[in-house]
């Protein structure tokens, strides 16, 4: 029984994984934000800000699909419809992700957009891995939501 807790304390204490027999596990992998459409109102530049509006919170992390780990300082730029149905500067913002890689945006829920359901269009970048475009889609009822971005590096 004495192993069992010599065991357990390297279980405790190593960084990399190890099964119950002592062998080292693979690095975890995050499965890849799926892409979407960009739509035809993306615009580069838009204002460094976590506020465009109230009522709705959409916070997330940024992570790698490597190894699930955090990258701080992506850039993310989010574009929607505003509560009139149009897009503008208005409902634009960039965010740079905190040294968790976590992001928050407050905003207006925004209203269906034509044939579409009420969604935000948001562009990821971070160096070293691939741009993505991809979009939230909001729930019916809901005030706030968990979106996280999981990105692809370059090869």
């Amino acid at each position: 029984m004495r192993w069992f807790g010599l065991l357990l304390l390297i279980l405790t204490l190593s960084e990399t994984p190890v099964d119950a027999m002592g062998s080292t596990a693979p690095p975890p992998r995050c499965q890849a934000t799926a892409p979407d459409e960009m739509g035809p109102f993306y615009r580069p530049g838009a204002p460094v800000r976590s506020k465009i509006g109230s009522g709705y919170l959409l916070q997330g992390a940024v992570l790698s699909t490597t190894d699930c780990r955090p990258l701080p300082t992506a850039l993310i730029e989010f574009w929607q419809a505003g509560p009139n149905g149009h897009y503008s500067d208005a409902y634009r913002a960039t965010i740079i992700a905190d040294r968790q890689g976590r992001y928050q945006l407050e905003t207006d829920a925004p209203p269906p957009y034509v044939s579409r359901p009420p969604h935000i269009h948001i562009r990821v970048s971070a160096d070293g891995f691939k741009p993505l475009v991809t979009q939230h889609y909001l729930q019916p009822g809901e005030t706030e939501a968990r979106f996280d971005l999981v990105i692809v590096p370059v090869k």
